[in-house]
């Protein structure tokens, strides 16, 4: 196991205020990562060295730190550039990592699928390629661990022609991806059955919420990024309504825009939903900063005209009183913030009831009696409407189905009066 010393540098009075829980968060990522956290080394400068990001002095003591330590590696807390990684590397003497390449190196391990591998590859790449010098190897490439693994633990490419071929041929597979998955989405959009997206902070519990939303036993895990392959499952209501459920990437602050670029394709996702539901860590004592790194990259995707529900998920963690006011908020008419536990369950009916709500207000349920031989309208009616029940008998076909009543029009002569229940 590799040891790490991290390294967080503040330049504004607002960075040194959140200085611990940022320093916190990297060590998370630096165990998610695999490694073992050695030490931490903290700087408040104005004014960032153009060099080495931190002061001369500091350099030196970051060393000596590191050999102190026995650190393999130092991590920053921010991204560096090509020319000040190279440098840190040359005086400290050991492998230097900054945020952005910590991140990537998590989304390698976790990446499952074929397109998720693909994605991540391709933000490693255009990561490292302005990073090698010369031709080919850097000192953060000479060794192994942390930085030089893409998906699947295969040691990176570090000769810069091949590189380059190889990011052309990622490009050329994930927009083919990309197509497909459009195509996808073009035909759920087609149909009525409406679409809510999980987003929210890594590990706000999204995986949590969906398992027990869709009684599925899927692993979860406090890790950082356990999930990075987007999840399509059904949710039904008890009135027999449903919705279709996906659950995204979790979001972090800085977020490297090499992953924003590589994940577009699948984080587009989110803005053709019906409804999002952000799911935030309300007993974090960072909860306030995490809701404001996602809604940003909400805003970045363009989702602003997307119904946003709010979960305020592991109430359970929280004092009695601060629990019991949040669950009472719940019942406020309208609200669009909804207080849960993913673990225990409380909450969770609230949710449901606030999603019945924003997906299917408008809907009404109809009893539509078709003559068996009107082919084209049984055929045309799950398209129109959701369809909760159907029913033949020898001369007619029976619908028990929801739609919005503009979406009824071409079957006003077949709908049936009186009590709409079977």
């Amino acid at each position: 196991m590799e040891r790490a010393l991290l390294v967080n540098v503040a330049s504004t009075k607002s960075e040194k205020d959140e200085a611990e829980a940022s320093v916190g968060e990297l060590a998370g990522l630096a165990v998610a990562a695999g490694a073992e956290v050695a030490g931490r080394v903290f700087q408040f400068r104005p004014r960032l060295n153009p060099r080495w990001l931190v002061g001369e002095g500091k350099v030196k003591e970051i060393g000596q730190a590191a050999r102190e330590a026995g650190a393999d590696m130092v991590i920053f807390d921010r991204n560096l550039n090509a020319s000040q990684q190279q440098n840190l590397e040359d005086e400290i003497k050991v492998k230097v990592v900054d945020r952005t390449q910590l991140i990537l190196d998590i989304f390698a391990q976790r990446a499952r699928t074929n397109e998720g591998k693909l994605q991540v590859e391709l933000a490693q790449l255009s990561y490292q390629l302005p990073r090698l010098r010369g031709k080919g190897l850097s000192l953060t490439q000479q060794g192994a661990g942390i930085g030089t693994r893409g998906p699947g633990e295969k040691k990176l490419e570090v000769d810069r022609r091949r590189i380059t071929d190889r990011i052309t041929k990622l490009k050329r597979d994930i927009d083919a991806l990309g197509k497909r998955r459009s195509s996808q989405r073009q035909s759920r959009r087609k149909s009525p059955v409406p679409t809510v997206s999980l987003v929210g902070y890594t590990s706000a519990g999204k995986s949590t919420l969906f398992n027990l939303l869709t009684d599925e036993r899927r692993y979860t895990s406090a890790n950082l990024f356990s999930t990075l392959d987007p999840l399509l499952r059904r949710v039904s209501f008890p009135d027999g309504a449903f919705f279709f459920l996906t659950d995204t990437v979790g979001f972090i602050k800085k977020l490297p825009v090499e992953l924003v670029t590589s994940f577009r394709a699948t984080l587009e996702e989110v803005g053709e939903a019906d409804c999002v539901c952000h799911v935030a860590d309300v007993a974090s004592p960072s909860a306030e900063h995490q809701l404001g790194a996602v809604e940003a990259i909400l805003a970045d995707l363009g989702v602003a005209d997307v119904p946003v529900v709010k979960v305020l998920n592991k109430i359970d963690l929280l004092p009695d009183d601060e629990r019991a006011l949040l669950l009472r908020r719940n019942a406020e008419p309208e609200t669009r913030t909804i207080a849960i536990s993913a673990r225990t369950g409380e909450g969770v009916p609230d949710l449901l009831r606030r999603l019945r709500e924003v997906l299917f207000g408008g809907y009404r349920l109809y009893h539509i009696r078709v003559p068996r031989e009107t082919r084209e309208i049984t055929d045309s009616l799950p398209q129109r409407s959701l369809v909760l029940k159907r029913r033949e008998s020898a001369s007619h076909v029976e619908f028990m189905v929801m739609a919005e009543p503009a979406g009824i029009v071409n079957f006003l002569p077949y709908l049936e009066q009186g009590d709409a229940s079977w």
